[in-house]
């Protein structure tokens, strides 16, 4: 219990010591707002006005800072003020139950909303500290193998865009986690860093650019990894050459209600940076002081404070997905929040075998709505960290492998809309229209998505067949389209050779295996398979 020795009201007004809890107070209007839409590059950055118009998302009021008298009005109350949200036009404070009846007085205050949702307790915390995080393996590879992490690269059929050559490159992800100790240092981060895609960082919980330090917990650095991740002729991550803002919200030694306005300030900033992806392994029900304990109830999307913020920076054009948690042998059994919303991309947890991890959390949420969305490997996901290779496992790193391959197809495709990307990578996951409650619409099919859509710039994938598949001596492309170009790869990505441009190649001196054909048209490119017997 926290006590309040004295406080000053207005400078008249004494509290006795009593027991706070955690508001948020919302403000009635934003009187200033016409100063932002006349300037709105004040308040976002020129990259977020270009998505907004991409995807044709009008500026509104929430996008407009908070007035800043209201702010001192309230700390001239006496509060300390540390943490607020525009999105919300509020401010959270601690407070007791009479000094939130006298906010509530206040002309300027629309409503005091409680983090306390059940007073009596909600869920006993069950070995919080031992899950608040996926537990690391920390089982560094002895003999490094490329094909550790291609092998859940080409579970969730990735590789044809890589191969495309969509890699993430000028899609920018924010990473929302804990700290990202050894990014700064560690080699296997070395090519993000020389190639300049970490634009930025800041530390939500202490107010401080302070991200990297070690004594922080990693595993923002794990989730990172799994994502940007480069060590040659050892690992890959999914989107190698996306861009990366780091946020840490997540305090690795706590579970605090606080955290999940801290997660609200990390996706504004993004929001405002012009970030594309927000891909976030963190997620909550129980905390330290049971009073802000959640019920399977209140993860109906719109409960929890950081599901209706994590919709709204969908809404603003950010594709967000969050990991569905690891607690399906706990007693919660369920998805946690901010998973729950709808609008967010929740990812379950898979084996190599493509079965649900023992430990990814059951859906639906709490509404009925299908969750998870879909899943990508689990149990055993291959990562970078520091100046190695490791595997771990956790929907924590099902989530990024997942964020990277979406980044793929924004490259891909930047002005298709959001919304049918998210319903098309459902539809095109491994038992679609069926779901499980682990798996939601199954394991995701990066490549079916991109090869039923195509590219902004072309016609969708259809117009080329290649024939016989599997191959024995020659294949034959069937195409309309003037050939410009035939290049053959390797399962590994690495162009092994440039064909002839003619329809018809012989391959037989080629081991039996698995490859893929690029050609490029006086129309587009198409990647395919290609088997060799």
């Amino acid at each position: 219990m926290r006590k309040i020795l004295s406080f000053a009201l207005m400078g008249t007004i004494l509290f006795v010591s009593a027991q706070t809890e955690l508001v948020f107070v919302y403000f009635k209007d934003k009187p200033n707002k016409a100063a932002f839409y006349a300037s709105p590059t004040s308040e976002l950055s020129q990259k977020s006005l270009d998505r907004r118009a991409r995807y044709g998302i009008a500026l509104n009021d929430q996008d407009a800072p908070i007035e800043p008298s209201y702010i001192q009005n309230v700390q001239n109350l006496g509060f300390v003020v540390k943490d607020y949200s525009k999105w919300m036009n509020g401010v959270a404070v601690n407070a007791t139950s009479a000094q939130i009846a006298i906010l509530q007085q206040q002309p300027y205050v629309q409503m005091v909303e409680r983090f306390i949702k059940h007073p009596s307790g909600g869920k006993m915390a069950q070995e919080k500290m031992a899950n608040k995080f996926d537990e690391f393996n920390k089982s560094v590879l002895t003999e490094f193998n490329y094909g550790t992490g291609l092998a859940q690269i080409n579970q969730v059929n990735l590789r044809p865009l890589h191969v495309a050559g969509y890699t993430g490159a000028g899609v920018t992800i924010a990473v929302i986690d804990t700290g990202f100790p050894r990014v700064n240092t560690g080699s296997a981060y070395s090519r993000i860093r020389t190639n300049g895609q970490i634009k930025g960082g800041y530390n939500f919980i202490n107010k401080s650019n302070d991200i990297y330090n070690t004594s922080m917990n990693n595993h923002g650095s794990y989730c990172l990894g799994v994502i940007a991740g480069y060590i040659s002729n050892q690992y890959v991550g999914s989107a190698p050459d996306a861009d990366f803002y780091l946020y840490a919200s997540e305090d690795g030694a706590n579970e605090i209600p606080e955290e999940l306005i801290y997660w609200t300030e990390a996706a504004e900033e993004a929001d405002r940076k012009g970030v594309d992806v927000i891909s976030t392994s963190l997620g909550y029900y129980d905390f330290d002081d049971n009073r802000y304990n959640l019920l399977y109830e209140d993860m109906n999307g719109t409960t929890s404070f950081i599901a209706r913020t994590a919709q709204i920076a969908v809404e603003k054009g950010i594709f967000v997905l969050a990991a569905a948690g690891n607690e399906a042998l706990n007693p919660w059994h369920y998805i946690i929040t901010p998973a729950d919303n709808e609008k967010v991309f929740t990812v379950g947890g898979v084996t190599s075998t493509g079965a649900s991890s023992s430990f990814s959390s059951y859906g639906p949420n709490a509404a009925g709505q299908v969750k998870p969305d879909a899943s990508a490997r689990g149990t055993n996901t291959a990562m970078a960290y520091n100046n190695s290779a490791t595997t771990s496992s956790g929907t924590s790193f099902a989530t990024p492998l997942a964020a990277g391959g979406v980044a793929c197809l924004i490259q891909a495709m930047p002005n298709r809309p959001l919304a049918e990307i998210r319903e098309l990578l459902r539809q095109k996951s491994s038992i679609y229209p069926n779901t499980t409650p682990q798996l939601g619409y199954g394991i995701l099919n990066f490549g079916n998505t991109y090869a039923t859509m195509g590219t902004d710039n072309t016609t969708k994938m259809g117009q080329l067949k290649i024939f016989p598949n599997p191959v024995v001596n020659t294949f034959t492309i069937d195409t309309h389209e003037k050939i410009i170009s035939i290049e053959l790869y390797d399962v590994l990505g690495r162009k092994i050779q440039q064909l002839n441009n003619e329809k018809t190649s012989n391959v037989e001196h080629l081991a039996s295996g698995l490859y893929f054909i690029k050609v490029k048209t006086d129309q587009k490119e198409y990647v395919e398979k290609l088997i060799k017997k």
